[in-house]
């Protein structure tokens, strides 16, 4: 169980940007301690503190993203944390699969860097190992990134389209 150690000493700073954190209720005392640590990141970065939505699984979390983008055009990001838990069945593919390809099409659809925590797992030690109270806690990983793709965002604004009558 190869992790890695995330350090916060380049944080990129991006005041005032405006993120949203998803959580799946599913597992919250996993997710939380990483909504902590990407909080921390956020605050550090300069950006507002973000709002954190909680929903009934990891399976609303893109449901919830587009609705959140489509009501507030102006988040530069969204954060999602949840976990989902290999059983007996196939329902852990499907609740992964759905949950992975609809927030990919939220991020295309709507041009907005979506930081993907779900962490699919086979037990729940290796959550606990990735949500742990030091510097390999994916929450810090998720701000990181979220902070850095922003960051580049500002400094590679989306042209306007090209007015053809100006040729």
């Amino acid at each position: 169980m190869a992790q890695t150690s995330y350090s916060t000493s380049q944080i990129p700073r991006v005041e005032g940007a405006r993120t949203a954190i998803i959580i799946s209720k599913w597992y919250r005392e996993f997710t939380e301690s990483m909504v902590t640590k990407c909080l921390e990141v956020l605050r550090i970065a300069g950006a507002e503190i973000p709002k954190v939505h909680v929903v009934p699984g990891s399976l609303e979390i893109p449901l919830a993203a587009k609705r959140l983008v489509e009501n507030d055009p102006g988040l530069e990001s969204i954060i999602v944390f949840g976990v989902i838990l290999k059983g007996d069945t196939y329902h852990f593919e499907m609740v992964k699969d759905l949950a992975n390809s609809g927030l990919e099409r939220v991020m295309f659809e709507h041009d907005i860097p979506i930081i993907n925590e779900i962490i699919p797992v086979d037990t729940l030690e290796y959550v606990k190992a990735r949500c742990a109270d030091d510097d390999k806690n994916k929450g810090i990983e998720a701000g990181l990134a979220a902070a850095e793709i922003m960051a580049w965002r500002r400094e590679n604004p989306k042209r306007s389209p090209v007015d053809s009558r100006q040729l």
